[in-house]
């Protein structure tokens, strides 16, 4: 008789992202600066176990590297000639590791290490150029942020300068993906005041006048200004590498809200204060991997609570319209931490389905932070936790697991003085099924839609196109005639939801 044989059952998929075991290596003390320091990092990050690099590249609008479209940093430590960012992917590849390159999008000057190049932007478009200037300001036209000056995305220029020099790592280099950093406005929602800024949120709103820090409208305007870029820069580089990762490396501040709970999301400090909507991100496929930047202390108050439920709401956040999700990894706070909280954090990511990474290879431990232990004895103590039997990185493997958004549809409407804030609405099977702004140039731009037929409808022009399997459809300009400024209030960044786009 015929042997019936019982198909195994499927065996559940993992959790996008759940195979990070990540570590960040900051440009700012050893590990990038020599060509025996990267081989050096390179080694413990495997001895660790580690299977992805997130490398510093862009720091403040240059770069540790020679071929990107910002200047080369003008660190006195750097080694003279060398390409950190090549060196690292190279060496890292040799090991099966990934390299993330990790850019800070926002990053303009410092004034306690300023970049001593002329054509840096911090000296053509800095604090003292004029209507030429691309600084965030306050209502009072200061800019600093402690040392720091930052870019504001509501002004156009700024935005396209930015998302250029991402653009250029993935041109350049044979970098695994990008991850966004400092994709916000600075911590107080009291920026955004610069003159230009103003004079374009009154001519895209209808407006009058100088809105207050908590302008509901104001806020919204410039909350999409943000995810704005983010769009742009992914689709971007998904057009010329569908596989790259987009990551993004993102605010928890204070208490999380519960899984699931948005309208709790829109009541924190991330959503009201730096105005960065990370769940928009990840439901309308703009981001792959989701890195919360997790930096909590466990022996702290409920630090230790809150560090799980960000996890957790991060974990809950629902599917996109085309029943994928991104990743989330938990980015803990090496720093803040002995290495046994460390690898207690690292552990209870990993078994709540998510990725884990470490910031950072230079201060590995509290002690290393206080200068109570060596670099070298901060990583030893680490690895062995971290290494140990059933810990977190015990069994390295590779990451290889590729993306989830490996396609989309992009385009731009010209032929207006006021291109931004349109809205576009694509339609599939004749039903609404997405809807974005468009940005400061007209761009507009989709990454999570189904595959097919799709018609794209702005401002009463509009044009079919199919979405492929794979790759992005850059779709011809739309001429948009008509002269109105556009009243309409900012609208909430849902484009994953399969309702009708509001008028």
């Amino acid at each position: 008789m015929p042997v019936t044989v019982n198909p195994a059952p499927a065996l559940p998929r993992a959790p996008v992202g759940s195979g990070v075991r990540g570590l960040w290596v900051d440009a700012f003390g050893p590990g990038l600066k020599t060509r025996v320091q990267v081989t050096q990092m390179v080694e413990d990050a495997a001895r660790m176990g580690v299977n992805t690099l997130f490398v510093q590249a862009i720091r403040r609008a240059d770069c540790l590297c020679l071929k990107a479209s910002v200047p080369r940093a003008t660190d006195p430590d750097l080694e003279k000639g060398l390409d950190p960012l090549g060196l690292a992917v190279r060496l890292a590849h040799a090991r099966g590791m990934r390299v993330i390159a990790w850019i800070s999008v926002t990053g303009m000057a410092n004034t306690a290490a300023p970049n001593t190049n002329p054509a840096h932007i911090s000296r053509t478009h800095g604090p003292d150029s004029g209507a030429a200037s691309w600084m965030a300001r306050r209502a009072d036209g200061s800019w600093q942020e402690g040392n720091d000056g930052w870019l504001d995305l509501g002004i156009p220029e700024a935005a396209e300068y930015a998302i250029q020099g991402v653009v250029s790592l993935v041109k350049n280099y044979g970098i695994d993906g990008v991850q966004l950093d400092r994709i916000r406005y600075p911590d107080g929602d009291v920026w955004g005041y610069d003159p230009k800024v103003l004079a374009r949120y009154r001519a895209e709103t209808g407006r009058t006048g100088t809105p207050g820090i908590n302008d509901t409208v104001w806020q919204d305007w410039k909350r999409q200004q943000v995810t704005n870029v983010v769009r742009r820069i992914a689709l971007e580089i998904k057009a010329l590498r569908p596989d790259a990762w987009i990551t993004a490396a993102t605010i928890t501040y204070g208490a999380p809200p519960a899984p699931g709970d948005l309208a709790a999301f829109r009541r924190t400090r991330t959503y009201g204060d730096v105005l960065q909507d990370w769940p928009a991100w990840m439901q309308s496929g703009l981001i792959d991997l989701n890195v919360l930047m997790n930096y909590k202390r466990d022996a702290v108050g409920e630090q230790g609570q809150w560090f799980d439920g960000w996890n957790a709401f991060a974990r809950g956040v629902p599917a996109r319209i085309d029943g994928l999700s991104a990743g989330v990894a938990a980015g803990t706070a090496m720093y803040l931490n002995g290495a046994p909280v460390t690898a207690a954090q690292a552990q209870r990511s990993v078994g709540a389905g998510l990725g884990w990474v470490g910031y950072s290879y230079r201060t590995p431990t509290l002690e290393v932070y206080g200068a109570k232990q060596t670099t070298a004895q901060g990583l030893n103590s680490l690895q062995k936790l971290l290494t140990a039997p059933g810990a977190a990185l015990a069994s390295p493997s590779p990451w290889k697991e590729k993306p989830p958004t490996t396609r989309g549809l992009m385009g731009r409407i010209t032929g207006t003085p006021v291109p931004g804030f349109r809205v576009v609405e694509a339609l599939q099977g004749g039903q609404v099924v997405a809807y974005s702004l468009t940005d400061g140039g007209g761009y507009y731009g989709f990454a999570a839609l189904p595959p097919g037929k799709t018609e794209v409808r702005v401002s009463g022009q509009r044009w079919v196109d199919t979405v492929p399997e794979r790759g992005v459809v850059r779709l011809p300009d739309l001429t948009v005639r008509d002269l109105k400024p556009v009243t309409t209030a900012p609208l909430p960044v849902m484009p994953a939801i399969l309702t009708p786009a509001r008028p």
